[in-house]
């Protein structure tokens, strides 16, 4: 037969890639077409990374550090930890695909899942993986998957060994490890050109996507980094909080315990401060990795590792909208309802349980609805829980489907202005009802994204001159009304700007 050798003949009872019986067939898949399959799971390097740090934490290291190095066509990235380290038949059964399968035995420090993390994460982002490893025995052993070669032979042929340059590179960064293992990919996909020795640009996108996997371990990992000294590039990588729990203004709405299959799943909303209670500074990181848009959401974590952050998961009726950018729910679910929740073999999707579908979106929609009134309202809900009055200039109202813009008429500064010009009491009036009708909400949206830091802060940047000015007036006005000094002083204490603001009616 045409484009086959002898040598490619199948054999009498037999079919190629497979053997005939009265019952069966053997139907294993072809090595070249897994490999393609396998390298196209859609693996961020961000996520790949992750994955190989999750088997060093499991193997309880201590130290993970993860290594990018530029060399054009010849560029690399390794990941070295100094964990327990692997025997030579562990490490056939760690490089061997699904040698270990979801329903596996695993220890409580196991992140994995399938048993493919390794192997799909580097095949994602390399032509060649290789691994070696010692245990306290101080013995080490190496074994390398070349695609190329298992492409070509058309056979699973895991090498004992690798090349010069890989051994060259792995005795560089084994210096100083009595056990631990090194995971080390070369021939990176997309780096695959000799013209890249001069392509500034290539390189540069090299080192930013080390940047971007910092990030992304410091949002994963951020509960294991306490016990474990992670670095990329030699920085440590220190973990990132996306529920600010320690800031004294965030909201936290009373954590719940689901029941399901026999376990539990624990879930708390967090309502995160505004930008005015922010400083630039803390404002830009608990953007997180992703921006406040996209960071918004739940949380779910697996053996407290970050699987999924910032997703409405798809929940009737929600998705993400700018006035719930300060809403994050922290979700833990126990390794044991894997299957339940549907963890992916990239453990970077879920989908809930329909038992708890209803619970989630409950707690989500009491979450959004006090997310979106900070976004509103800013400090009046802090008002209102210390039992206190705030007048507010605006009055914001939903009629009929449609949102109102109201200039607060019983709000002292505009009473006294109406009553003290009743021979213009028509121009004022029409004034405001010309402001209310031409708020330019478009404009607005544009320009700003709800809660950004560059939202306009009430007299943001003025000299203190101008609010005292303004603050002046009113407390004239509030005299003028029947309030005494102090009653009027302790008004502006709780009225919107001045309750933010420093000035004569603090003292």
């Amino acid at each position: 037969m045409a484009g086959y050798s002898a040598s490619r003949e199948p054999a009498a009872g037999k079919v190629a890639r497979g053997i005939v019986t009265p019952d069966f067939d053997i139907a294993a898949p072809d090595p070249a077409g897994m490999v393609a399959s396998l390298s196209s799971l859609g693996y961020s390097i961000e996520a790949a990374v992750a994955d190989l740090v999750d088997n060093s934490i499991s193997a309880k290291a201590g130290q993970i550090d993860v290594v990018f190095t530029w060399g054009a066509e010849n560029s690399w990235v390794a990941v070295i930890d100094n964990g327990e380290g692997m025997a030579l038949t562990d490490l056939i059964t760690a490089m061997t695909p699904a040698a270990r399968g979801p329903a596996s035995e695993r220890t409580a420090e196991d992140l994995g899942r399938f048993g493919m993390g390794l192997k799909t994460a580097s095949f994602s982002q390399a032509r060649q993986l290789t691994v070696t490893s010692a245990n306290y025995s101080g013995e080490w052993h190496t074994r390398t998957w070349d695609l190329d070669t298992v492409e070509s032979t058309r056979e699973w042929r895991l090498l004992h060994n690798a090349d010069l340059k890989t051994l060259e590179i792995l005795d560089q960064l084994r210096e100083g490890l009595v056990a631990g293992t090194v995971v080390l990919w070369r021939r990176l996909n997309g780096y695959g050109s000799d013209e890249m020795d001069v392509d500034q640009t290539a390189q540069q996108q090299f080192y930013d996507e080390a940047t971007r996997v910092k990030r992304h371990l410091e949002m994963v990992f951020a509960r294991f980094l306490k016990d474990v000294d992670l670095r990329i590039q030699g920085q440590r990588v220190q973990p990132w909080d996306p529920f600010l729990s320690g800031h004294p203004s965030v909201q936290r709405v009373p954590a719940e315990a689901l029941p399901l299959a026999h376990s539990t799943v624990k879930v708390e909303a967090f309502v995160l401060p505004s930008a005015q209670k922010l400083s630039k500074e803390q404002y830009d990181a608990a953007g997180g990795p992703n921006g406040w848009l996209n960071q918004q959401g739940f949380y779910v974590y697996r053996r407290n590792r970050l699987i999924l952050a910032g997703d409405w998961l798809d929940l009737r009726g929600l998705r993400q909208e700018e006035k719930y950018n300060l809403v994050r729910i922290s979700v833990d679910v126990p390794a044991e309802l894997d299957a339940e929740w549907s963890v992916d073999v990239r453990k970077s999707k879920v989908v809930p349980p329909v038992a708890l579908r209803r619970h989630l979106r409950r707690i989500a929609l009491r979450a959004r609805e006090q997310g979106a009134d900070v976004i509103r309202h800013r400090g009046q809900i802090a008002a209102r829980q210390h039992g206190r009055t705030f007048v507010y200039p605006w009055r914001v109202d939903k009629l009929d489907g449609r949102i109102k813009c109201r200039i607060n008429r019983e709000h002292p500064l505009v009473r006294e202005t109406l009553r003290t010009s009743e021979e213009r009491s028509a121009t004022v009036k029409a004034l405001l009802t010309l402001l209310e009708e031409t708020v330019p909400v478009e404009a607005l949206r544009v320009i700003h994204e709800a809660d950004a830091a560059d939202d306009p802060e009430p007299f943001g940047g003025k000299p203190n001159e101008t609010q005292e000015a303004v603050a002046s007036e009113l407390f004239a006005a509030l005299v003028n009304q029947g309030k005494s000094p102090e009653e009027a002083n302790a008004m502006l204490r709780d009225m919107d700007p001045f309750n933010r603001l420093s000035g004569f009616w603090n003292q």
